[in-house]
């Protein structure tokens, strides 16, 4: 197992193996020699050191509500804060987040099984909707629905209430974590699925009526989408729920929304030169947006994941669309100074908004690897900016005192905003994600182990 010691080389390592970033030019040039094994294991043993001590032991057992699931309000240190709500995301992030560490190692399977589980009920027995069906989006802070929160369902919520019910699910076997992700999946799908053009309708009443015409000229739902409209948040989040559930689950009618959404979120969201519109129409008419170059290369991710989880893991058009959505968010929204993704930008100018967010940090180191592992043999600009993205979090994304991630620093690294650790709408889910997935592939790529297989 990795040791605190194994940190400290971490530093010197990055700074012997960063020797630039990649560049349209970069991109264009012919492979160097590709990294050697023991490189590869050196840093996915200082990554899982990193993940288990300043990420997984500092969220657990600090935001775990022993009256029912998660708190939301934690302060640098950890301490909590009030609660403003009770969010169905963050709680279901939290739980898709103890369930995957329980699944990393065995080593945190009995701790992480109890944290999931106990997720689990607050998901199955406080935010699901015994009346109308469905789960709430958001609860009051004393866990009841209140007539100012409206009772209100939301299809990005429902995302990861289904996204989280798979994984709990995948990690136990607890038949009650398999049956909310697929009567979530059902209901939402009964109320909200849009025959006509495909896709979801996102906001909706209580009992599930999709909202469709707003109360008031610019009327946002729970997400900021336009009310009535369509958006490029949900529908990934939906890929990504029903990736997972059809990996545990393998019914149908999931099959046939999953194959729905990956042509939609491929080819009608994404659009060259790789971007992503933001916004649509219900009948999938593009509104003018910026371009979140987080949501991009998330994305990227989400795709080549539909696609293996569909049985096509070297889908060419899926990989060809996921690495121009990779190379468009280098090219316009990558700091080729410092390293690490701009929030947001346009097509075709660079970045406007060009402070740099611990989720779009994640999502990128992510995909970098990814992009690694798949065209390596072609180009080493994707290793050099993934060691150049890992650079800037160790260097100025992690709290080295406090262990977490900063939510959001400057272009430069400086602290830009609250220190806070939790949110509602700050979770554990983007970073855990990424540092596990990333230790995964960088011991596959040191010939370590084989034994996940999967993106």
């Amino acid at each position: 197992m990795a040791t605190t010691r194994t940190l400290a080389i971490l530093p010197p390592l990055l700074a012997a193996l960063v020797c630039g970033c990649a560049s349209t030019a970069d991109r264009l040039v012919g492979p160097a020699a590709p990294p050697a094994p023991a490189t590869y294991a050196r840093l996915a043993d200082a990554l899982d050191a990193h993940l288990r001590r300043d990420v997984l032991a500092r969220w657990y057992p600090a935001c775990v509500d022993p009256g029912g699931g998660f708190y939301q309000a934690l302060a640098r240190d950890w301490t909590r804060r009030p609660d403003e709500n009770r969010f169905l995301v963050y709680q279901a992030r939290q739980t898709w987040v103890a369930a995957q560490a329980a699944m990393y190692d065995p080593s945190l399977r009995e701790a992480y099984t109890w944290y999931a589980l106990h997720g689990l009920d607050y998901l199955d027995k406080v935010m699901s909707d015994r009346q109308c069906g469905g789960l709430f989006f958001l609860l009051d802070p004393t866990s009841r629905v209140s007539d100012q929160l409206g009772g209100g369902k939301h299809a990005y919520g429902l995302s990861f209430a289904i996204y989280a019910g798979a994984a709990v699910y995948e990690a136990t076997k607890e038949p009650r974590a398999l049956a909310l992700a697929m009567e979530t999946f059902r209901w939402l799908d009964s109320h909200a699925h849009d025959a006509r053009s495909g896709g979801y309708f996102e906001a909706m009443a209580r009992d599930g009526t999709p909202i469709l015409a707003p109360p008031r000229p610019g009327a946002v739902d729970g997400i900021g989408t336009p009310l009535g409209y369509k958006s490029m948040n949900t529908h990934i989040h939906l890929l990504e729920a029903l990736s997972a559930l059809y990996r545990v689950q393998p019914d149908p009618q999931v099959r046939e929304r999953l194959e729905e959404l990956l042509g939609l979120v491929r080819d009608r969201i994404q659009v060259e030169p790789g971007a992503l519109n933001y916004y649509f129409t219900p009948d999938w008419r593009a509104v003018p947006m910026h371009d979140s170059f987080g949501h991009d290369i998330e994305t990227a991710y989400l795709l080549v994941e539909a696609a293996e989880a569909l049985g096509r893991p070297d889908d060419a058009e899926t990989w060809r669309v996921a690495r121009r959505i990779v190379d468009h968010a280098l090219e316009w929204g990558w700091d080729a100074k410092r390293g690490g993704f701009y929030y947001s930008g346009q097509a075709f100018a660079p970045a406007f908004e060009r402070y740099k967010s611990w989720w779009t940090q994640a999502e990128g180191l992510n995909v970098l690897l990814v992009m690694h592992e798949r065209y390596g043999g072609e180009t080493d600009a994707y290793w050099r900016a993934f060691l150049a993205q890992w650079r800037f979090i160790w260097d100025h994304q992690v709290d080295h005192t406090c262990g977490g991630w900063y939510n959001q620093v400057t272009e430069d690294g400086r602290l830009d905003g609250s220190a806070d650790k939790a949110t509602q709408w700050k979770a554990a889910y983007h970073n855990v994600r990424a540092l596990m997935n990333v230790v995964r592939r960088l011991r596959r790529l040191a010939g370590e182990s084989d034994d996940d297989a999967s993106l």
